[in-house]
C-alpha cells in the first residue's frame, strides 16, 4: 500500500521510522511503501526523503491526495492544516492517519469524522501512548475489575522547551495555527488516556495562563542574526490546570505546562479505585505501580509490575520476547501494524476521529471554563459550532 506523508518535522521523522520498519517486525500481508513525502521547503524535503527512503517528493499536498497510486495519507502537519488535508484525502478514498490534536475546533473535527465515515476509509488519530505496553497492562487490570469502582484520576504532562522568552513565535504559540497551547498539545494526550482507562468526562473547570506574552518572530533565512527582531503576541496558554467530573462519578485533574524546568517529556497518571490503585510514569515506560487493597495487611503496598513480563500483553508477544523493553518510537510501529491490520480486515482502529471529536469537546470545554470562570458541561454546553 502506497503511503504519502504530509509534514517533515519531528512527527514526520517518528512516523517515517515506523512506516519503514514495521514490516520488519510484524507479519503484514499489505506492506507499506514509502511513496511520496510532502513539505513546503524543497531543500529540507529532499533531505528528509533521502534520509528515510521516500521515493518521491512534492511541495503541494493538494496534488498528492488526488493521486490514484496513493492508498494512505499520513498527516503530521501543524494542526490548522489537518482539516483540509483529511477531508480532501477522504473524498479521494485514502485511508488516513493523523497527528493529535485532531483539529482546532469541534466543528472541524466533526467534519473530518463525518467525511471519513462517508468515504468508508480507515481513520486513526495518533495518540501513541495508548500503545505503550504498560498502559495496555493498566487497561487489562482495570477491565479485570482489580481496581473496582474508579474514584480518582490524577495526571500531569510537563515539558520545559518554551520556558525561555527567546524561543521564537512558532506555530505552537498561535491559536490560529495550533488551536491551543500546552492544553491542546499535552492535555490532549492525558484526556485521551483518561477516557481510555476511566471513562467519559461529564464536566470541567479550568485555569490557564500565559507566562510569556510576546515572542520574537522566527528569523528569516536572509536575516542578520544580530539584528533586533520584532515581537509577536502569544495567543495560547503556557500552562493549564483542569479538574473534571466523569460520567461514572470519578473526579479527575489534568495539569500541563511547557514551563516546568527540568521536565523534557514528563507524563504521569494515577488512578484510585474502591479495590486498588495504579500509577504510571513515562520516565519508566515499561512498568506500572499497582496497589491491591485485597492483599493482607502485613503485605500491603505498591508493587512494581514490569509490563514486559505480563502474559496479558499481546503487544509484547508480537514485538519483543518477554522481558525486553520498548521505547518511544516503538509505539508508532505498533500503531502502523494495527492501522494496516484494520485496512486488511475492513475493521476499525482506536483511537479514531470520533475519539478525536470527544477529546476536543473536553479541551474546548476547559478553555471555555478558563475564560468564563464557571463549570462547563460537556454534554450540555459544548456544541459542534465551537
Amino acid at each position: 500500500m502506497n503511503v504519502a506523508i504530509i509534514g517533515t518535522g519531528i512527527m514526520g521523522n517518528a512516523h517515517s521510522n515506523a512506516w519503514r520498519n514495521a514490516p520488519r517486525y510484524f507479519a503484514m500481508n499489505q506492506k507499506p511503501v514509502l511513496k511520496v513525502a510532502c513539505g513546503r521547503n524543497a531543500a529540507k524535503l529532499r533531505t528528509f526523503a533521502n534520509n528515510w527512503g521516500w521515493e518521491e517528493t512534492d511541495t503541494d499536498w493538494r496534488r498528492v491526495v488526488i493521486r490514484d497510486d496513493i492508498d494512505i495519507v499520513d498527516i503530521t502537519t501543524p494542526t490548522h492544516l489537518h482539516h483540509d488535508i483529511a477531508v480532501a484525502a477522504a473524498q479521494n478514498g485514502k485511508h488516513i492517519l493523523c497527528e493529535k490534536p485532531l483539529a482546532r475546533t469541534i466543528k472541524e473535527a466533526v467534519a473530518m469524522a463525518d467525511v471519513a465515515d462517508s468515504a468508508q476509509v480507515v481513520h486513526y488519530l495518533n495518540h501513541n501512548y495508548r500503545r505503550v505496553p504498560a498502559i495496555r497492562l493498566a487497561k487489562e487490570i482495570i477491565a479485570n475489575g482489580d481496581l473496582g469502582e474508579p474514584y480518582h484520576w490524577r495526571s500531569a504532562y510537563l515539558q520545559d522547551w518554551a520556558s525561555s522568552g527567546a524561543v521564537p513565535l512558532r506555530w505552537q504559540f498561535r491559536k490560529d495555527t495550533a488551536g491551543g497551547g500546552s492544553h491542546f498539545d499535552l492535555n490532549s494526550h492525558s484526556i485521551d488516556l483518561s477516557r481510555y482507562l476511566v471513562g467519559e468526562i461529564d464536566s470541567v473547570m479550568a485555569m490557564m495562563t500565559t507566562f510569556v506574552g510576546e515572542r520574537p518572530y522566527p528569523m528569516r533565512r536572509d536575516e542578520n542574526p544580530s539584528s533586533n527582531r520584532s515581537l509577536g503576541k502569544v495567543t495560547v496558554d503556557d500552562a493549564a490546570l483542569v479538574i473534571a467530573a466523569f460520567d461514572n462519578g470519578a473526579l479527575g485533574s489534568f495539569e500541563t505546562s511547557r514551563f516546568a524546568l527540568g521536565r523534557k517529556n514528563h507524563s504521569t497518571f494515577e488512578i484510585y479505585g474502591s479495590k486498588g490503585s495504579l500509577s504510571y510514569n513515562q520516565d519508566h515506560p515499561n512498568e506500572i505501580r499497582f496497589f491491591n487493597g485485597d492483599d493482607p495487611s502485613h503485605s500491603q503496598g505498591f508493587r512494581t509490575i514490569p509490563a514486559t513480563y505480563s502474559g496479558l500483553q499481546r503487544d509484547m508477544n508480537d514485538w519483543w520476547p518477554f522481558g525486553k523493553t520498548v521505547s518511544y518510537g516503538d509505539e508508532f510501529h505498533l500503531a502502523i501494524y494495527d492501522f494496516i491490520t484494520a485496512i486488511e480486515t475492513g475493521g476499525e482502529i482506536e483511537p479514531n476521529f470520533h475519539d478525536g471529536v470527544k477529546g476536543l469537546e473536553v479541551l474546548v470545554a476547559a478553555v471555555t471554563s478558563a475564560s468564563t470562570g464557571r463549570e462547563v458541561s460537556i454534554h450540555q454546553d459544548v456544541t459542534s459550532s465551537d
